[in-house]
């Protein structure tokens, strides 16, 4: 099994992997009668393949525990994929580079500080949503098209945060008031 520690997502660590989504570390310029602050293009959006498009979605997330087993990463070979933290959820991010095959070497673990968004690149290798702490709500922009988007390979890893980093995972709103 292959053991990883997540260390704190950083816009160069992540570099080979896609885009870190986050305002702090990004220019913006002013709109709206100088009411809006624009921070401009943040991530490059891929769409490929025949009749391809973007597609704008909500997903909502439930906890995972930690330390996290992933039995797989997925990837979207014709498309990047990009999740947006709602409500400053915390989640962990597991990458390899694009390929046919996965090298346990080049498998990368992160976790954002809850203000952090991440696009994956078109082909990248990612472990499925996994958010800290509490359901989370997540905006996400992806393709949509025809044609196989999605493929799966297996492997084993566990993903632990830095010594003296707990989470406690909490019961979704839902399920504590049933």
């Amino acid at each position: 099994m292959l053991e990883l520690e997540a260390q704190p997502l950083t816009p160069e660590a992540f570099a080979p992997f896609g885009d870190v989504i986050d305002t702090r570390t990004s220019d913006y310029f002013p709109i709206n009668a100088g009411r809006t602050r624009r921070y401009h293009d943040l991530a490059r959006v891929e769409t490929l393949g025949e009749q391809a498009r973007a597609l704008i979605s909500i997903f909502v997330s439930q906890p995972v525990e930690v330390p996290l087993e992933l039995p797989f990463l997925e990837r979207h070979p014709q498309g990047s994929q990009a999740f947006v933290p709602m409500h400053e959820e915390r989640f962990i991010v597991v990458v390899a580079p694009p390929g046919e095959a996965i090298e346990p070497g080049d498998v990368r673990a992160f976790v954002t500080d809850g203000r952090q968004g991440v696009n994956y690149r078109a082909g990248t290798w990612h472990a499925i949503q996994s958010v800290l702490e509490r359901e989370g709500e997540f905006l996400v922009v992806d393709r949509g098209g025809e044609g196989n988007n999605c493929d799966e390979y297996p492997i084993d890893i566990r993903v632990t945060l830095p010594q003296g980093e707990a989470v406690a995972p909490r019961h979704s709103e839902q399920e504590s008031t049933s």
